[in-house]
């Protein structure tokens, strides 16, 4: 039997039995392991990278599985000789949904139009900017940015994407730019959305000189870290351009900070996977990794692999 920790009795129970495995409940971020034998442990949903140090202290343990696309941080806490696994697929969809409705939203003034249904006034927007053949970038092309990209086109935008390094294109687009040439697209983008992994390459990657190469009135969509933009450039290109976050630096964004009242700016608290889908998608996803572990096959969706004894 292969041991097997989960944060909470929800997870553990929409993943249900599998063959070979055996559950035990237990969140790092509250103490002690209550079983030495856990070979695998199920991280938090939330704050992962802040909770998991007590993980070096099981000796058997061989994987660690997030609940999370991202893994910033979490391979400095978990020891060197464990393979940690991400939740790779999960959040394509909701997080494109996000991306999407943060566009529409911001583009189409349904912010001011709230502020105005709060006061119960009815007052016209005026002409605002449709979403249809404008020129989209989105900034990060790997299974998230695919999802946020093929939505996009439903819109019949004229899109391109980006990547780390320029390659061949898709069914999507025919070519994939390279990061090289992000000083050279930026001006011509009247969307440009941001849905890279957090890393040392690209923490501040959207900087003041960034969103300077930005035309006047294009939008801003961060998606990906809150790390990833440059706050006081941020706020400094605020009103000259449309910015959509949801994620901030620092996060959570403290009460009374000026992004909060920066002029065409609109703010979601980091809400692009927490959704009524995660739970199931995340079961399905468990229930194969587990499945595949008990049976002694190599777990998928690696982000440090398994070192070889």
């Amino acid at each position: 039997m292969v041991v097997v920790s989960f944060p909470d009795a929800v997870l553990r129970d929409a993943v249900g039995d599998v063959a070979g495995i055996e559950p035990v409940l237990w969140d790092p971020g509250t103490g002690p392991a209550p079983d030495d034998r856990i070979e695998v442990v199920v991280a938090p949903y939330l704050g992962a990278a802040h909770k998991l140090a007590p993980v070096a202290d099981l000796p058997n343990l061989r994987l660690v599985q997030l609940q999370s696309a991202g893994f910033d941080g979490v391979l400095e806490v978990v020891p060197e000789h464990v393979a940690v696994a991400n939740a790779a697929g999960v959040y394509d969809a909701v997080t494109a949904e996000l991306a999407i409705g943060l566009t529409i939203a911001s583009l189409r003034g349904i912010p001011d139009a709230v502020r105005r249904g709060d006061e119960a006034r009815w007052e016209a927007l005026g002409r605002r900017t449709s979403l249809v053949g404008k020129r989209v970038l989105v900034v990060g092309y790997g299974s998230v940015g695919t999802a946020i990209a093929r939505r996009f086109n439903a819109f019949e935008v004229d899109l391109t994407v980006m990547a780390s390094k320029a390659r061949a294109g898709d069914d999507l687009v025919d070519t994939v730019h390279g990061i090289d040439e992000l000083a050279e697209l930026l001006p011509h983008q009247d969307v440009v959305v941001v849905i890279v992994p957090l890393n040392p390459s690209t923490s501040g990657l959207v900087d003041d000189a960034f969103l300077s190469a930005m035309p006047d009135g294009a939008l801003l969509v961060n998606v990906a870290r809150g790390q990833v933009a440059d706050t006081d450039a941020l706020v400094k290109h605020a009103g000259r351009l449309r910015i959509a976050l949801d994620v901030t630096d620092p996060e959570p964004l403290p009460d009374g900070h000026p992004l909060w009242t920066a002029p065409d700016v609109l703010i979601t608290p980091h809400a692009g996977g927490n959704t009524d889908a995660l739970v199931p998608m995340m079961a399905a996803l468990l229930r194969e990794q587990l499945t595949g572990l008990a049976a002694g096959d190599s777990p998928h969706h690696l982000v440090r692999p398994i070192v070889k004894t």
